[in-house]
């Protein structure tokens, strides 16, 4: 008989011998278990401006006998039909988008942004292929690919995340020169409002890397992450995505957007839009595999808000709350000194990120010493060496201003100055 401490051997996949608990998992479990930690680190929203009234009235409402469509019932793997069409509409509203590019039956929907990009890479990706991606990047993203066994190879950027097209020209050069061409499965950009360097593609960015592309004959798969498109503060990024650029015409496109970090994110509504047919029909055969179907009732709450017109007012209410609370962030820093230290970072335009690099001689991993003394203070960022493919530089960090209140944020960014004081 076996004991409990005695378990029989299990022989796992190579995914499941090599997988890790992810960075982020550990970062939010931290943050919600104490509350005298303070967190920079987990991009929570803030729980004062959840939209709990709206929530309230259409949780109601769909609860009520006699509705059409079930909210309470399974519903379709692809997600509501209703609610696909008006997503395209939330996209094709935002500036230099051509309202005829976008077809709701390209549109799916998913639990989160993230499982949309999930099912796109396992669609596309063999264990030791390689995804190419900005540097820095979506450091969820990077642990994910690796979770799969996928290489994650950074486009060269310049100290500002602006990609250099000469230089990835030469990356992809080199790639195939070694003969790894056919490895590469496609490319990963976070255009709007990054997390984590908070800049934005600009469109001569954006058709640079479509060209070097192009004249490299390198037609893979671009998949484009706006999941903080709608969190600008004052005007919205005037690039538009990569669905409406005639550049990208020749390439596989997908574009990831969500309702989580600008609606509620416990309700984890996200949303892919794929251009390229097989490749939608192997995602949503994936997902049918994993869900059939993400939470029918949690669509329906975002459909009726979407229906209703009520969306937009939400959002022009939480972008205020967001670039006050990026403002409280900044001045805190600055206030303690930060950029006299040799600190420096971009006033972000909108998100929840504030992208800060220190000087370069100085070790901001999560075993430094610095880290560690952050933590003992009470304070928890996410060090930015994780936010590159080679796990270099070590000098950055990203600290998130949308959850903690006011006044603790103020606290958490006293904190970090603290040990950055210290450690000068």
């Amino acid at each position: 008989m076996t004991s409990p401490d005695s378990q029989p051997q299990i022989i796992f996949s190579k995914i499941g011998r090599e997988i890790q608990p992810p960075v982020i998992v550990d970062l939010m479990a931290r943050a919600l278990a104490n509350p005298e930690l303070l967190s920079l680190a987990a991009g929570f929203t803030d729980n004062a401006v959840l939209p709990r009234e709206l929530v309230a009235r259409f949780a109601f409402e769909l609860t009520q006998e006699g509705q059409p469509d079930e909210p309470l019932q399974y519903g379709q793997n692809q997600g509501r039909t209703r609610l696909r069409e008006l997503s395209c509409e939330v996209i094709a509203g935002h500036p230099g988008e051509q309202a005829s590019a976008f077809d709701s039956a390209k549109m799916f929907m998913t639990n989160g942004s993230q499982q949309a990009l999930y099912l796109a890479v396992q669609a596309l990706c063999d264990f030791g292929d390689i995804v190419l991606v900005e540097e820095p990047s979506y450091f969820v993203c990077l642990e994910m690919l690796k979770g799969l066994g996928i290489r994650a190879i950074g486009i060269p950027c310049d100290d500002a995340g602006a990609i250099q097209p000469e230089a990835m020209e030469a990356l992809l050069r080199d790639l195939d020169a070694r003969g790894e061409r056919d490895r590469v499965k496609a490319l990963y950009l976070v255009s709007y409002f990054c997390n984590p360097s908070s800049r934005s593609l600009e469109s001569d960015e954006k058709r640079a890397v479509a060209k070097v592309l192009l004249d490299g004959d390198w037609q893979i798969p671009v998949m484009e992450d706006a999941a903080y498109r709608e969190l600008y503060f004052d005007t919205p990024h005037a690039a538009p995505s990569i669905i409406s650029m005639p550049e990208f015409d020749a390439f596989p496109k997908l574009y990831l957007g969500t309702y989580t970090k600008p609606f509620a994110t416990g309700l984890k509504v996200g949303y892919g839009y794929c251009t390229h047919p097989q490749w939608l029909v192997k995602i949503l055969c994936i997902k049918g595999h994993q869900d059939f179907g993400s939470a029918h009732f949690n669509q329906a709450i975002i459909e009726r808000v979407l229906e209703e017109g009520l969306y937009a007012g939400h959002l022009a209410s939480i972008r205020q709350h967001y670039a006050h609370k990026a403002n409280v962030l900044e001045a805190e820093l600055i206030a303690g000194g930060l950029p006299e230290l040799g600190w420096r970072w971009e006033t972000p335009k909108g998100g929840l990120i504030i992208w800060v690099r220190a000087p370069l001689e100085t070790d901001l991993r999560m075993a430094s010493d610095f880290c560690q003394r952050c933590i003992e203070q009470g304070v928890l960022y996410v060090p930015g060496d994780l936010c590159f493919s080679s796990g270099k530089p070590w000098h950055c960090a990203r600290l998130a201003s949308g959850a903690l209140p006011e006044d603790r944020l103020r606290e958490a960014a006293q904190r970090f100055v603290a040990v950055a004081k210290e450690r000068n």
